[in-house]
């Protein structure tokens, strides 16, 4: 791989480079598996063992969502990202404490006992993943020409799902065939570590000025949400995206064993193959977007998803039911991701970038958090079957509403 340099200089929220262009985008691949990782790991391979310990799905799925709820907050620290430091560090810095808190989970014993620490761990390497998406983020804007950002977007959405993948099915499987607990957390910390290699790829950053401006760049980026909040589609935006409607929030690895599904086949689904089944439908699903209204998209998708996950009450309780259903669920919430993103990227245009793209980015992350909470939930309260039909139901009268506030803000506007 080479780069090519530009005569004019570029910026980026305080960043200044020589305009350096990647002219391999799959690097962006690797740059973001530690953050799947990270994620795959809490939610498959860390939910199935304390499963088969005997954990309630309650308690897994607050750690899950524990896990998640950081990535709502990262827009305090963004700023910091942006204009402190070397990306490249911050990168290095996110997958070593990526790596150090999986070994850490992989070495404490699935017991109630150790949830609380557990949580914690899940917690801290959420934090340190949002350092690597946010310094990818850096990299994906100051080095990506024109003509390849969609590329480079989709090599990135690849990395986080094949992470997720290899975090969730590798992870398993490393679990579940080595006796010595530590084989799975040193494997998924030494790939971080490897991913760390992509930095060298990518052209350095360079400061403009000498001293940070944190709480400057706050109140750019305030002025900039507020622009995009008082208009229409701003708004809807802003709404939209906090809602449950296409959050795939459901802990298939931890209700495996009602349809008689083994943990080699828990992590073939919710691992690579899994990751792979999500891409396609990520792929599929920001094709259609450029075909139809992204929100309207993103409400479609989300009740697909449900309409699998409701369907699959009625089906027989065989490890091939679980299989086709889950992967079924999981293209349709890769869709709705997709479909997501171009919400995100509508509402925010270029101001304030990567900033606001983070503080976007982790507002999505608040229905994913409460649909896991709300999943839980419903199941320890009411049974597999009734958090299935939730799955339905939630989303559908979330998109009731909607569009209830849809037709009247319309109508307030024509008047």
């Amino acid at each position: 791989m080479t780069t090519h340099i530009e005569a004019a200089p570029g910026t980026l929220d305080g960043l200044t480079t020589r305009q350096d262009t990647i002219r391999w985008p799959a690097v962006f691949l690797l740059l973001f598996v530690p953050f799947g990782i990270s994620s795959g790991y809490v939610s498959v391979t860390l939910a199935f063992l304390l499963g088969r310990a005997g954990l309630s799905t309650f308690a897994i799925a607050t750690i899950i969502a524990a896990s998640v709820w950081p990535q709502t907050w990262k827009m305090l620290w963004a700023p910091i990202i942006d204009t402190v430091g070397n990306p490249k560090y911050w990168y290095g810095l996110g997958a070593v404490l990526v790596g150090l808190t999986l070994l850490a989970m992989s070495e404490l014993p699935a017991t109630a006992r150790e949830v609380p620490l557990l949580t914690s761990l899940a917690i801290v390497s959420s934090v340190a993943s949002t350092l690597i998406s946010m310094s990818t983020e850096i990299f994906m804007t100051q080095a990506v020409s024109a003509d390849m950002r969609g590329r480079a977007s989709g090599w990135a959405q690849a990395g986080n799902m094949g992470g997720g993948g290899v975090g969730g099915g590798i992870g398993l499987l490393l679990a579940q065939h080595f006796t010595q607990a530590w084989v799975s957390g040193a494997t998924l910390a030494a790939i971080c570590l490897l991913c760390w290699a992509g930095v060298f790829i990518v052209p350095r950053a360079q400061r403009e000025r000498a001293r940070p401006h944190y709480f400057a760049d706050l109140v750019g980026v305030a002025r900039d949400v507020w622009e995009v909040a008082r208009s229409r589609m701003g708004y809807l935006a802003l709404i939209i995206m906090v809602l449950p409607i296409a959050s795939g929030g459901a802990p298939w690895p931890a209700i495996a064993g009602e349809w008689h599904t083994g943990a080699d086949t828990v992590a073939f689904i919710n691992g690579m193959i899994g990751g792979l089944v999500t891409a396609l439908g990520a792929l599929i699903g920001g094709y259609l977007c450029d075909r139809m209204d992204a929100k309207f998209a993103y409400c479609f998708f989300g009740l697909l998803s449900g309409v699998v996950a409701a369907t699959m009450v009625w089906a027989p309780r065989t490890p091939a039911v679980f299989v086709i259903f889950t992967l079924a669920y999981g293209f349709f919430v890769g869709s709705g991701y997709a479909a997501y993103s171009a919400i995100v990227l509508e509402a925010i245009g270029k101001k304030s970038a990567a900033t606001n793209f983070n503080l976007m980015s982790a507002l999505s992350n608040v229905p994913i958090a409460a649909m896991a909470s709300f999943d839980g939930w419903a199941h320890d309260r009411f049974g597999t079957n009734a958090m299935l039909y939730g799955e339905l139901l939630l989303p559908l009268a979330t998109i009731a509403v909607f569009a209830l506030f849809v037709a009247a803000t319309r109508s307030r506007r024509a008047g």
